[in-house]
């Protein structure tokens, strides 16, 4: 999986180069997949990276171009923390582009974090099987991001969530944060048609290094797990965050 992941990582100069090819490669999906299928299906995580990736996706020229009355928004993950805080994920997407878009709100789905978690992961759950039927969610799109510790959504190091294969989504308390989480699991995540990574900040570059360059520890480094059925997965970093990686140098 090392060479994989390799071959899989796109490397800028800057944020903002990353955050334009990421935008015009999303537009292209949205635009394919609403041709083909009438829909776009997009799953956003949290933290700090996707703030200013937001904005650009508010910004004239993808505001007006991706069809954002077909395009329909789901969660990977969530903080239980109220919904109007800014730590909740939800609640940032909608300050930093739903606002600033012409989305229709029926086509947004947050985790409703107002219940207990384990009231709150079987909500979300059932309201997935709802919108999809029989079938288990395939999303066009899956943003995630990653943690210093190795955590991608709310998969976080040594816990029970992890191996998890029976639900789609489960709650997870953190120990380190002493809070407790919803995510989506890692079969869920792994059937998506492209997943894409955001890593930026050179605080990240050394948990970076490690797992692209360290034997699989999933248990340890839970983003590991992500390892599309049938789809692509590709990891974009700023060149702060690839610093430590060798042989691979910024685009263009």
């Amino acid at each position: 999986m090392i060479s994989e992941r390799k071959n899989n990582i796109r490397v800028f100069r800057s944020v903002e180069e990353m955050n334009n090819t990421l935008a015009n490669l999303l537009a292209e999906i949205a635009e394919k997949s609403v041709r083909e299928n009438g829909r776009f299906l997009l799953c956003l995580s949290g933290g700090n990276t996707p703030k200013s990736f937001y904005k650009l996706l508010s910004a004239n020229q993808y505001r007006d171009i991706i069809p954002w009355n077909k395009t329909f928004v789901f969660w990977v993950d969530e903080r239980c923390v109220p919904m109007n805080y800014e730590s909740n994920n939800a609640h940032m997407a909608s300050e930093y582009l739903f606002k600033k878009i012409d989305i229709p709100a029926a086509n947004i789905f947050p985790i409703k974090v107002n219940l207990t978690p384990s009231g709150a992961a079987e909500n979300y759950e059932q309201m997935l099987k709802d919108f999809f039927g029989k079938n288990q969610p395939v999303f066009d799109i899956i943003l995630l991001g990653l943690g210093e510790n190795g955590h991608t959504a709310s998969l976080f190091p040594d816990t029970p969530v992890l191996f998890e294969k029976s639900h789609w989504v489960k709650e997870v308390f953190v120990e380190e944060l002493q809070m407790y989480r919803i995510t989506m699991t890692a079969p869920i995540i792994n059937k998506a048609r492209n997943i894409f990574i955001l890593i930026t900040g050179k605080e990240k570059s050394g948990i970076l290094r490690t797992v692209f360059t360290v034997p699989d520890k999933p248990q340890k480094y839970p983003v590991q797990l992500i390892k599309p059925e049938n789809g692509e997965i590709i990891w974009f970093a700023d060149s702060k965050a690839a610093s430590k990686l060798l042989n691979i140098h910024p685009e263009a």
